[in-house]
């Protein structure tokens, strides 16, 4: 379990990171995310004692980062950006360096070697120097490493940087998977991912939380409401509109003897509508659904609209989700 409290950090005049405050839960993945300069490396290199915070505390399994830096290392595995590799060891020689180096005992490193070697596909490169293998070899390896003597929490910056589309699933499912029996931090770049492999998000913008909860909440929140579009045959919908939700005021459009029927609803209405709710009505009012789409904020919306980021913007693949039934 990670517990953070108020944690500003200043490196002279400048403030990195200001007030952030979280919990993540044993059998949780935060996804980590915000543009460049956020403050998400700042908040994980203070999570894993490599700096102390200017005030605030933060605590590891109940271990404060200030108070017990070496009792967080010891329940911490950490994947930084740069992986801090020995490019004339082996494979199997630098795990078997940092177990050793993570206090496992020596009966024990064969077994915690082997195991680590296994869950990231590092078999075939086991006794390659570390300097022949692909950025995306070196990144398994890197993973290894913080997962060798089987921490209760890790902490992943960019785990997926550099690895192949196939390499990336496999890496996915095998952050997923200790995530139901670990406490799990992964910043990424990849909204995509946060989307496949994370139960919550937080969302950092310079230097503060922009936002933090499950993404439909926060899409939720942000969009204030929920747009439908349906593809109707029939008649008199205005009138027949104003019978599924009081008041209601659609955009309707005719298109080759077939109504198109747009409308927001704001949170506040009072009248719960789902899609259900929607069929019954069509069906008591004699109208034929034969479309009908409920449009909700992708992670990327979420992002762009939280950070400004335009570039993020310009990754964004198509926009908003649609819920077709």
């Amino acid at each position: 379990m990670i517990e953070v409290q108020g944690i500003t950090k200043q490196y002279g005049n400048v403030e990195a990171v200001r007030d952030v405050s979280f919990t993540v839960k044993t059998d949780q993945v935060l996804g980590f995310l915000g543009p460049n300069g956020a403050g998400k490396t700042t908040v994980m290199k203070i999570l894993t004692g490599y700096h102390f915070p200017t005030s605030g505390t933060a605590s590891v399994e109940g271990f404060s980062v200030e108070d017990d830096p070496v009792e967080v290392k010891k329940r911490t595995g950490y994947l930084p950006e740069s992986v801090p590799l020995y490019g004339d060891m082996t494979v199997e020689e630098y795990l078997a360096f940092m177990a050793s180096a993570r206090l496992v005992p020596r009966e024990k490193v064969k077994n915690a070697l082997e195991k680590s070697i296994a869950a990231c596909g590092l078999a075939p490169m086991r006794t390659r120097l570390i300097d022949t293998l692909s950025k995306g070899f070196k990144q398994r390896v890197g993973l290894a490493q913080a997962i060798i003597h089987d921490p209760p929490v890790l902490i992943l910056d960019e785990p997926t940087s550099g690895l192949d589309p196939n390499q990336i699933i496999e890496i996915r499912a095998l952050i997923k998977d200790l995530g139901k029996r670990k406490t799990v931090i992964l910043s990424t770049h990849i909204l995509q991912e946060v989307e496949a492999v994370c139960s919550r998000v937080l969302i950092l913008n310079e230097g503060r939380i922009a936002a933090q909860g499950k993404p439909e909440e926060i899409g939720g929140k942000l969009k204030g409401g929920d747009t439908w579009d349906l593809v109707l045959k029939g008649s008199a919908l205005t009138e027949k509109a104003a019978r599924l939700v009081p008041g209601l005021l659609p955009d309707i459009r005719e298109n080759d003897g077939l109504f198109e029927m747009s409308f927001f609803l704001p949170p506040d209405t009072g009248t719960p509508v789902d899609g259900e709710r929607i069929f019954d009505w069509a069906v008591a009012e004699g109208l034929k659904i034969l479309s009908m789409k409920r449009r909700t904020f992708s992670l990327e919306d979420i992002f762009v609209r939280l950070t400004g980021d335009a570039g993020a913007g310009s990754r964004s693949s198509g926009g908003a989700k649609e819920d077709e039934a």
